[in-house]
Protein backbone atom coordinates (compact mmCIF):
# COMPACT_ATOMS: atom_id res chain seq x y z
CA UNK A 1 0.00 0.00 0.00
CA UNK A 2 1.39 3.70 -0.55
CA UNK A 3 2.12 6.38 1.77
CA UNK A 4 -0.86 8.08 2.81
CA UNK A 5 -0.43 11.60 1.07
CA UNK A 6 -0.23 14.86 2.60
CA UNK A 7 -1.23 18.51 1.19
CA UNK A 8 -1.27 21.58 2.42
CA UNK A 9 -2.83 24.81 0.58
CA UNK A 10 -1.80 28.41 1.33
CA UNK A 11 -5.27 29.67 0.63
CA UNK A 12 -6.48 28.00 4.27
CA UNK A 13 -3.34 30.70 6.06
CA UNK A 14 -4.10 33.99 4.38
CA UNK A 15 -1.39 36.28 3.39
CA UNK A 16 -0.83 39.40 2.19
CA UNK A 17 0.41 37.75 -1.12
CA UNK A 18 -3.35 35.99 -1.15
CA UNK A 19 -1.01 32.77 -2.19
CA UNK A 20 -2.33 29.66 -3.51
CA UNK A 21 -0.16 27.34 -3.82
CA UNK A 22 -0.91 23.70 -3.06
CA UNK A 23 1.14 21.30 -2.39
CA UNK A 24 0.69 17.64 -2.59
CA UNK A 25 2.83 14.41 -1.83
CA UNK A 26 4.58 12.12 0.73
CA UNK A 27 4.56 13.93 4.36
CA UNK A 28 8.36 14.32 3.96
CA UNK A 29 8.09 15.70 0.58
CA UNK A 30 5.29 18.44 1.16
CA UNK A 31 7.16 19.16 4.50
CA UNK A 32 10.11 20.10 2.64
CA UNK A 33 8.98 21.86 -0.09
CA UNK A 34 6.35 23.95 2.28
CA UNK A 35 9.13 25.29 4.54
CA UNK A 36 11.09 26.12 1.55
CA UNK A 37 8.40 28.17 0.05
CA UNK A 38 7.42 29.30 3.24
CA UNK A 39 10.96 30.43 3.53
CA UNK A 40 11.25 32.30 0.09
CA UNK A 41 7.80 33.04 -0.59
CA UNK A 42 6.73 34.30 2.86
CA UNK A 43 9.72 35.83 4.26
CA UNK A 44 9.22 32.98 7.17
CA UNK A 45 12.94 31.77 8.71
CA UNK A 46 13.58 28.16 8.16
CA UNK A 47 13.81 26.74 11.88
CA UNK A 48 13.13 23.38 13.34
CA UNK A 49 10.06 25.56 15.33
CA UNK A 50 8.84 26.48 11.59
CA UNK A 51 9.60 22.58 10.49
CA UNK A 52 7.15 21.53 13.35
CA UNK A 53 4.21 24.08 13.12
CA UNK A 54 4.07 23.51 9.04
CA UNK A 55 3.99 19.55 10.23
CA UNK A 56 0.78 20.05 12.21
CA UNK A 57 -0.48 22.19 9.33
CA UNK A 58 -0.66 19.07 7.25
CA UNK A 59 -3.86 17.22 5.84
CA UNK A 60 -4.52 13.35 4.25
CA UNK A 61 -5.16 14.03 0.86
CA UNK A 62 -7.86 11.45 -0.49
CA UNK A 63 -7.03 9.55 -3.34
Amino acid sequence: MAAQRKSIDCRNYPSEKNCSLKISGTEQEVLDAAVQHAASAHGHENTPELREQIKSMLRDESD
